[in-house]
């Protein structure tokens, strides 16, 4: 079984002494990749840093106690959003443009090459907690990248401001065009809901339980106002009859005189007359009682005027023939007679009044359920407009609220915990960095160089090597028999490239120092 270990020191030692065969093109190509390298490093300029840390407090005492009553936004949503999209194009070019930084140049192409240089070496990232933001830019001039990383911490509390404001505005315009819009409507549906209910009054007029409580109340009073009727008209026809079987005429020296009827009828009617007063005082003209009034003061009146008209062809008559109707108890019976008769005239114009409206709520009743589902659907679309006006009043009242709070009291501040500082050093990687990086490379160059070479055109210098190389088996070996002559060409070979080799460690180091002296300075 193999030991990696092993194997390992085998390989080192085996590519050791290829290098060591092949050490002047190792040390020609190190040289080369060294110059090489030298040539970039000196045209690569030096980085510096400049950061700042920015840490967005979103606690405030107000923001529980306002819950409910003020909008309050998103404020870490809004702040990541403005992190993320703080480094745009219109906020890189007016760093740009600032005076205060020096950047602006006139030619359109190198601003152009410049806006987007910047884009891609300012950074914005949260740092640790959520709230803690790191804005950070290397470049040539520590003084510059710290002027540019302070104008773009000032960007960013500004930002946040302007963007509250603007959405602020943004907000109470939008909720105010929606405001008059559905006040509009509003109105619009108000005046359709009242035409409507001005139309279909008599149905619109009772809900559906009074409908039905009406309907009975009214047939109980027509039933009674019959029954009142048929018992009024038996009373009349009573008076009829007894009038009929009474004799008008008394004895001479019996007769009373004349005059008693018309002065009842006259004491009836103007009770009527205070009656209807009375009743004009506490109703409308319109008022059923008001009208059952009228009609028994009429039928008073006009048979006062019959009565009186009687009177009047009685004593024609009995100036003619010398009689009249003096028995009392017939008198009596004729104005009984006419006030029955009054009273069947006034309880049948009741009835007919209760009958026709009873007739018309009736009628009526094949209208309600259409009526009442187009009242519903007006109702409800007037109730849903209702609803969202209400609904943006309260939102303008609210975000009103929001924005008088947010100018008493700021929901988020912007804190600079790390002020932009710039590093009195160069950032990796430097040219330091990169002078000790390229001697690592150009060492690595020459012996890769030389290990390459020999596995083009191999060199066997064991018995393993040939084994491998052929596939066969080796029979025996050769040794090398060096002369006094051979060893001392040998030694000077190996002083030439030890001194070779030092001048050009000697060379890189004193690179390397005089980076470093110039890097500190």
């Amino acid at each position: 079984m193999s030991n990696p270990t092993a194997d390992f020191v085998v390989t080192a030692r085996r590519l050791g002494r290829v290098v060591g065969r092949r050490r002047w093109l190792a040390l020609s190509v190190a040289a080369a990749v060294a110059a090489i390298c030298a040539a970039v490093v000196m045209l690569v300029p030096n980085r510096y840093e400049s950061k700042a840390q920015v840490y967005v407090d979103m606690q405030s005492v107000l923001k529980p106690l306002m819950a409910g009553l003020a909008f309050q936004p998103d404020i870490e949503t809004q702040v990541r959003i403005l992190a993320t999209t703080l480094i745009s194009r219109p906020n890189v070019e007016r760093l740009v443009r600032s005076p205060a930084l020096g950047l602006d140049v006139s030619d359109d192409a190198a601003r152009e090459k410049l806006i987007t240089r910047l884009m891609g070496k300012i950074k914005v990232l949260p740092s640790g907690a959520g709230n803690l933001y790191t804005i950070s830019y290397r470049g040539d001039d520590p003084e510059g990248a710290q002027r540019l990383v302070e104008a773009t911490v000032q960007m960013f509390v500004d930002a946040s401001t302007g963007e509250k404001r603007r959405d602020a505005q943004d907000a109470g315009q939008f909720i105010e065009a929606q405001i008059r819009s559905y006040e509009a409507k509003l109105v619009e549906a108000e005046g359709r809901l009242k035409d409507f209910k001005t139309r279909n009054f008599s149905v619109t007029g009772v809900s559906s339980q009074d409908y039905y409580t009406r309907v009975s109340a009214l047939t109980d009073t027509v039933s009674k106002l019959r029954m009142e009727v048929g018992a009024a008209e038996q009373t009349r026809d009573a008076y009829r009859r007894e009038l009929a079987a009474e004799e008008p005429q008394l004895p001479a020296e019996l007769a009373p005189k004349t005059g008693g009827a018309t002065q009842e009828g006259e004491t009836r009617l103007q009770a009527q007359r205070k009656q209807l007063d009375d009743l004009l005082n506490r109703f409308t003209d319109a008022h059923p009682d008001v009208l059952n009034a009228r009609r028994v003061l009429a039928q008073l009146e006009a048979e006062d005027k019959e009565r009186k008209e009687a009177e009047a062809l009685a004593l024609a008559k009995l100036s003619k023939s010398g009689k009249a109707a003096t028995n009392p108890v017939y008198q009596k019976l004729r104005v009984s007679l006419a006030e029955a008769e009054a009273q069947v005239a006034a309880l049948r114009s009741q009835l007919g009044m209760n009958q026709a409206q009873l007739d018309e709520i009736r009628a009526a009743a094949s209208q309600r359920p259409q009526v009442e589902a187009e009242l519903a659907q007006l109702n409800r679309d007037y109730e849903i407009i209702r609803k969202n006006y209400d609904a943006m009043v309260s939102r303008r009242e609210s975000a009103a609220l929001g924005v008088k709070l947010d100018e008493s009291s700021r929901f988020a501040e912007f804190r600079v915990v790390d002020p932009p500082v710039a590093s009195p050093s160069a950032v990796f990687p430097n040219r330091l960095h990169l002078a000790l990086l390229s001697f690592v490379a150009a060492l690595l160059a020459g012996a890769a160089a030389a290990i390459g070479v020999d596995n083009l055109r191999p060199t066997i210098d064991e018995e393993k090597s040939l084994e491998q190389l052929s596939g066969r088996p080796v029979l025996g070996t050769v040794s090398v028999l060096v002369t006094p002559q051979g060893q001392r060409e040998r030694h000077a070979g190996l002083m030439r490239f030890g001194i070779a080799a030092g001048f050009l460690i000697v060379v890189q180091a004193a690179w390397i120092g005089w980076i470093a002296m110039s890097q500190a300075g």
